[in-house]
């Protein structure tokens, strides 16, 4: 367990850093933790704010500052919820879904070309039990 908690903690502070490089590659003035945000929103489509604040496990303020200083860089729109007039979804705009685009397409390309010494197998086992460890996670509310 010791090993493991090493290394996933080196792989954390890790992917911490590079949120924040990409952060700054899809705009300048983006925040590391919106990152993760826009991750979400290209993976799941529109979703309402609270919706995303309990994925993230964050308030619904934090949340909403975020979703601000995202609408105010042009990455991200509200639009009212069809099936509640009373609640937004949001969404990527086009501008923020081309600039996430390309940082996660340069992003896959580094990973390709880090792991290009690992066997297929190996690399479907990593996600495989990365699968199952963020599975479990979810499942515990962490």
């Amino acid at each position: 367990m010791e090993a493991l908690e090493r290394e996933l903690t080196v792989l954390l502070r890790r992917a911490r850093a590079s949120s924040g490089e990409m952060a700054r590659e899809v705009h300048p003035d983006l925040e590391p933790a919106a990152y993760g945000i826009l991750a979400r929103l290209a993976e799941t489509g529109p979703e309402r704010a609270t919706v995303l604040a309990g994925y993230f496990g964050v308030g619904k303020a934090t949340m909403s500052r975020q979703l601000r200083a995202l609408e105010d860089l042009g990455l991200v729109r509200r639009e009212p919820d069809p099936a509640d007039g009373r609640a937004f979804l949001v969404q990527l705009t086009t501008e923020g879904a081309e600039r996430f685009s390309r940082v996660r397409q340069a992003r896959r390309a580094r990973y390709v070309n880090r792991l290009s010494g690992w066997d297929r197998d190996e690399l479907r086992e990593l996600a495989r039990l990365l699968g199952q460890l963020n599975s479990s996670q979810e499942q515990e509310g962490a």
